[in-house]
């Protein structure tokens, strides 16, 4: 077992033998080592290099090792201190645990005990310094995210959105629940990130947790976080989502997907706004504001109860129903523009336009995924044009579909049973040209019949592609 260089451990313990031996054990091991006699000089050593792992001796003949081990872990929380005294006590154990210490190991041990012991807690503090990375760089693409909606939001025409913004800036500063309606892809986490940042918690953190991107059995501990030990697996404390948005905004995107179990828990945490962590016996205080958003119709997810009645009402202070892109298309132009914007410096490509037969092909497209889609065709299209125009060949397949095919599926898949015989001959016909993307040909292949025979089919059925 090694360690990279980088790795660094600080070994504090009063007898000289011990340090010589385990500075000889670590080094041979690639740790870079630092040894001290005292608490005072262990303490400074820590301070200096700043290391992983301390190896801290109870029994020094300056301070209590209790008391070294509570300031250290004051001053650097994720330090991890393994304790070593002869005073092999379970209060002593107990007490180190207590304050924060990784493990506790009585004199006289195996080296190899000692080693494996140490490489654990390394790994561990690997896991914390990734989690923190990944933590930093979330922070950093949601400015990224939030910059790029102040450049979004002045472009903003149609009527529909121009009366949502209102209501934004109207329930924004209030500390009011807000349900948040709409298709997916409408631009849901847009609107919480609107409201975080125009509230009066905009100096705190805003915290998203998807519940359809989790297991069920998984969401409750990211929502309520863990205590180390709570079950297989948890290596460490893991604060919760609650937890991070103390002071700030927590958006739970696609909440009817939480379980109904977990649904009731957390109508008490917004009923008494305190929580527990799992494994936990202290109680927390729940100060966060909370946006939630769904993309399923409320009526059905209340009859089929995906969500409950009871969360649905605390949920439902105020409501805001955004409108699908095909109901408000007087925003294509300038989405597209803002997206063709955006693109081209991140590709580090001229900006091109849009050709105007290729915005009439955005501007018909009944885009069921929404802006979302409309934001994914744009970067397709930036990345076939070579030349400074867009024009339709640039455009991904399914937008150039004849109306009548857009909607079709093409997986053949999830058709209505109380069809009969024309209906279902017609819907398959949809369904291969919509796959051979309205080329006839192709379609006549899928389908397994003459050219000739689907022309006369699209007569009959009175399929104008």
């Amino acid at each position: 077992m090694s360690a990279p260089p980088q790795h660094k451990i600080v070994i504090i313990d009063d007898e000289r033998p011990i340090l010589l031996t385990l500075e000889a054990l670590f080094k041979r091991h690639g740790f870079q080592t630092y040894t001290g006699n005292t608490a005072a000089a262990g303490v400074a050593l820590v301070r200096k290099e700043v290391p992983e792992i301390v190896l801290l001796d109870l029994g020094l003949p300056d301070a209590d090792g209790l008391d070294v081990l509570k300031d250290l872990k004051t001053e650097f929380p994720h330090l991890q201190i393994i304790i070593l005294t002869a005073h092999d006590s379970l209060s002593n154990a107990i007490d180190s645990i207590k304050l924060g210490a990784f493990h506790f190991i009585a004199k006289p041990y195996a080296p190899e005990e000692l080693m494996a012991l140490v490489t654990l807690a390394s790994e561990q503090r690997q896991l914390v310094k990734e989690a923190q990375s990944l933590r930093a760089e979330k922070q950093q693409l949601s400015r990224r995210l939030e910059t790029a909606e102040r450049q979004l939001a002045p472009v903003i025409k149609s009527r529909p959105m121009q009366e949502i913004q209102e209501l934004i800036q109207r329930v924004a500063p209030t500390d009011a629940n807000v349900l948040l309606l709409g298709e997916s892809g409408v631009g849901k986490e847009v609107m919480a990130n609107q409201i975080h940042r125009l509230s009066k918690r905009a100096g705190g953190p805003l915290v998203k947790l998807n519940c359809a991107a989790f297991p069920s059995n998984m969401i409750e501990a990211e929502l309520f976080g863990y205590a180390k030990g709570a079950f297989t697996g948890a290596v460490m404390d893991f604060p919760g989502m609650i937890a991070e948005s103390a002071g700030g905004t927590l958006f739970l995107d696609e909440i009817a997907e939480m379980p109904p179990e977990l649904q009731t828990r957390f109508l008490r945490v917004l009923q008494e706004r305190e929580f527990r962590s799992l494994g936990s016996t202290k109680t927390q205080k729940a100060d966060f504001r909370l946006v939630a958003a769904t993309n399923q119709p409320i009526a059905e997810a209340l009859r089929g109860g995906q969500l409950r009645q009871d969360l649905y009402y605390r949920l439902n202070t105020f409501q805001v129903l955004l409108p699908p892109l095909r109901e408000r298309r007087e925003d294509i132009p300038v989405l597209t523009t803002t997206f063709l914007r955006r693109f081209s410096e991140q590709m580090g490509k001229n900006e091109p336009i849009i050709a105007p037969e290729a915005m009439e092909r955005l501007l018909g497209y009944a885009w069921p995924g929404n802006i979302r889609e409309l934001q994914n065709a744009v970067e397709y299209s930036i990345i076939l044009c070579d030349k400074d125009v867009i024009t339709e060949k640039q455009l991904p397949k399914e937008i150039l579909l004849p109306a009548e095919l857009q909607n079709v599926k093409t997986n053949g898949g999830g058709g209505d049973t109380t069809l009969n015989l024309d209906q279902q001959e017609r819907e398959t016909i949809l369904r291969a040209l919509a796959q051979a993307h309205g080329n006839k040909k192709k379609a006549a292949e899928i389908l397994g019949i003459h050219r000739p025979t689907l022309y006369s089919k699209l007569k009959r059925y009175e399929i104008n592609i």
